[in-house]
């Protein structure tokens, strides 16, 4: 249910584009489609299997955030993570150098909480779309 319910909250943002490679949907701003705000891992891969996505029903949703709510969320960053834990925000643990988060099907008070980091998501994303553009004008 909460990949519908996210699915459908990326659906109603204007100006998406989507692509989907290797089990894995990626979301844009724009038509350009060159750094994605969110993507929605659902199956593993040869380059991504630390999840364990080949569980029934199991989907890793990515979110790249601000550098000040990563470093809320995560202050120090010193934890061991176990990225097949349900419904826990984690440092994506290949992309929290450019401050992705992720969880694993989001559900309750999380699916609330992620659709707010999706909309700051959004922002940066539409913000960085328009500063580059900006200069076309």
């Amino acid at each position: 249910m909460s990949l519908t319910a996210i699915e459908q909250y990326l659906g109603t943002l204007p100006a998406i584009s989507t692509s989907e490679h290797f089990g894995y949907k990626f979301f844009f701003y724009g038509a350009e489609q060159v750094l994605p705000f969110v993507t929605i891992a659902l199956a593993d891969n040869e380059h991504d299997q630390v999840s364990r996505l080949d569980r029934d029903g199991v989907f890793r949703l990515n979110i790249g955030v601000s550098k000040a709510t990563f470093q809320q969320l995560f202050p120090g960053n010193t934890v061991a993570w176990d990225y097949t834990a349900l419904n826990s925000f984690m440092p994506h643990p290949h992309y929290a150098a450019q401050h992705f988060i992720c969880i694993l099907n989001p559900e309750g008070a999380h699916l609330a909480t992620t659709t707010g980091y999706i909309a700051e998501a959004y922002g940066i994303a539409k913000k960085r779309f328009d500063k580059k553009h900006a200069a076309d004008h």
